[in-house]
């Protein structure tokens, strides 16, 4: 019985030792992203300003990168895709303007909202896109921050400026905009397309 005792105890010991080891040790996230201000500038941010219920739009945003040196890591972070309700004893007060279908490709992240598509070289272009359908109507304020890095060692100076945010006001009618089936291709086809 004493082997057996023994070898729970040493099994039980390297279990602590392993979580121990695994909360908060190690090295800092942000250990390898170089510190510094990166300069860029937003090049195109387009956004249709008038949208309807359940129709899909691309929001698009073209980020150069003005510096002489490659930003480490771009990204980007679009806060009201979803608004906050008045609502009480809701458990979540968080409600969807937008339904996010198609993030930009490769650049998910474990940030809320935000978006990463890695290093930029010197003089290059890089672009996100979002696909997103619109399922709450009303006039909307969609806001968005450009990053050089996920880990706030690396700063942005975006167009000049330290603190930029860009905007779009975006009015989406109540009525969904009216669609059809081409019955020779089977596509669907919306009214303005």
């Amino acid at each position: 019985m004493t082997g057996r005792r023994g070898a729970t105890a040493a099994l039980a010991t390297s279990v602590v030792a392993f979580v121990v080891a695994g909360c908060g040790g190690g090295e800092r996230q942000d250990k390898n992203e170089p510190s510094g201000t990166f300069s860029m500038n937003v090049v195109k941010a387009a956004f249709p300003s008038t949208q309807s219920l359940a129709q899909q739009e691309a929001l698009t945003i073209s980020v150069k990168n003005t510096d002489t040196r490659a930003i480490p890591d771009l990204a980007v972070t679009v806060d009201s895709f979803s608004t906050r309700s008045q609502q009480a004893g809701l458990a979540d007060s968080q409600r969807p303007v937008w339904i996010v279908d198609e993030g930009p490709t490769g650049g998910t992240t474990a940030y809320t909202n935000t978006w990463a598509l890695g290093r930029l070289a010197a003089g290059a272009t890089r672009t996100f896109t979002w696909k997103v359908t619109a399922i709450q109507p009303g006039t909307h304020t969609v806001k968005y921050r450009v990053a050089a890095g996920l880990n706030g060692k690396a700063k942005a100076r975006v167009n000049g400026r330290d603190d930029f945010q860009g905007s779009f006001t975006v009015a989406i009618s109540s009525k969904p905009a009216q669609s059809t089936v081409d019955p020779d291709t089977g596509k669907v086809v919306r009214e303005g397309e």
